[in-house]
């Protein structure tokens, strides 16, 4: 469908710099064309999502059935920590779905519900293949009104997204396609009718500016979630600040303009086993610069768990080198380090 649209400017000899007529209805045709067969192709799989903790305020939101035995993918705040939700579907009825993957760290949780036979189930793509520019559509239910559709670009790749855990979301798509309270945990799809993805956040107050999870950030989550029940991550055990080091310093330790300070070391933690003491200041991990929380929390992956690494630490003046073997992030410590 990006091929149509592209084809409609193909046109001869414009006048006076005027695109003709025929090519500005074939241009509107092809977008319509477009944006319609997205919504007739991946809007059924796109459900209600209500969630009830136990003595809170249930989450309210999307969901995207993402596979034939009911996996529906949607937003962890949607979730908001229940273990239970009710699925509304777009066709109609409702269904019970149970918990089965929640990571506050990139916003996502996975439910399984009984589907109904001959369901709509929709395709995670590429994220990497998206262009700025590109056509995108949100699917969703703002404000309670359901299967709604809204259409917009690509307007920036690679943005960084601050979680509710605190915990930084790399690799956001960031679009003008508008989203309301409600669409969190809906699709964004792209022209192909393949879902690019996951509706999370609008800045309150701005105008055009909404984000999604990647799809490819999504079968990362995915996958982790069928694996193991929940995203594996390392853990040093401590609480880590991102401070500034003067130009001296840096130069001095081969180190960029910030690091990241150990304001406490959590007793039985990796880092206590280590030796690691609070004021230290950590400037790299297996000789990759830490510039601040954020770089330690992405370099602690789940490869590191168990596995010992080379610290770089500036004590009381001294640059000194600790080997810390991290441990596995407690489940419900997604932002911590």
């Amino acid at each position: 469908m990006q091929q149509m649209l592209d084809a409609a400017f193909e046109s001869p000899e414009p006048l006076e710099g005027h695109m003709p007529e025929p090519a500005q209805d074939a241009l509107i045709d092809a977008y319509s064309r477009a944006v319609a067969e997205v919504a007739d192709r991946v809007g059924p799989a796109v459900v209600r999502v209500q969630s009830a903790p136990a003595g809170r305020r249930g989450g309210f939101g999307s969901g995207v059935v993402i596979a034939g035995d009911g996996l529906v993918l949607t937003n962890s705040h949607v979730v908001a920590g229940a273990r239970r939700a009710r699925i509304g579907l777009a066709e109609g009825g409702e269904r019970d779905a149970e918990l089965l993957g929640d990571d506050p760290a990139t916003d996502l949780a996975l439910l399984r519900t009984e589907l109904p036979r001959g369901a709509t189930v929709a395709t995670l793509g590429d994220s990497k293949r998206l262009r700025r520019g590109h056509l995108v559509v949100g699917i969703g239910n703002p404000l309670g009104f359901e299967s709604t559709i809204t259409a917009g670009i690509v307007s920036a790749l690679g943005r960084s997204l601050r979680s509710q855990s605190g915990h930084l979301i790399d690799d956001v798509i960031q679009t003008d396609a508008a989203l309301n309270p409600g669409n969190s945990g809906g699709a964004l799809v792209a022209a192909s009718g393949l879902v690019v993805g996951i509706n999370t956040a609008m800045i309150a107050g701005a105008q055009g500016l909404a984000f999604a999870v990647s799809s490819n950030t999504a079968h990362f989550v995915i996958g982790e979630f069928i694996a193991h029940g929940r995203v594996r991550r390392a853990h040093l055990g401590i609480a880590a600040q991102t401070v500034p080091l003067s130009r001296r310093v840096a130069l001095a330790v081969q180190a960029g303009p910030n690091a990241v300070r150990i304001g406490e070391v959590l007793a039985g933690g990796a880092a206590y086993e280590a030796g690691l003491r609070v004021g230290d200041i950590l400037l790299a991990l297996d000789g990759v610069g830490v510039g601040g929380a954020d770089d330690l929390l992405r370099l602690l992956d789940a490869a590191r768990i168990g596995r010992t690494v080379q610290v770089s630490l500036l004590r009381e003046g001294r640059q000194v080198t600790r080997t810390v073997t991290p441990h596995e992030t407690p489940s419900r410590s997604q932002g911590a380090a």
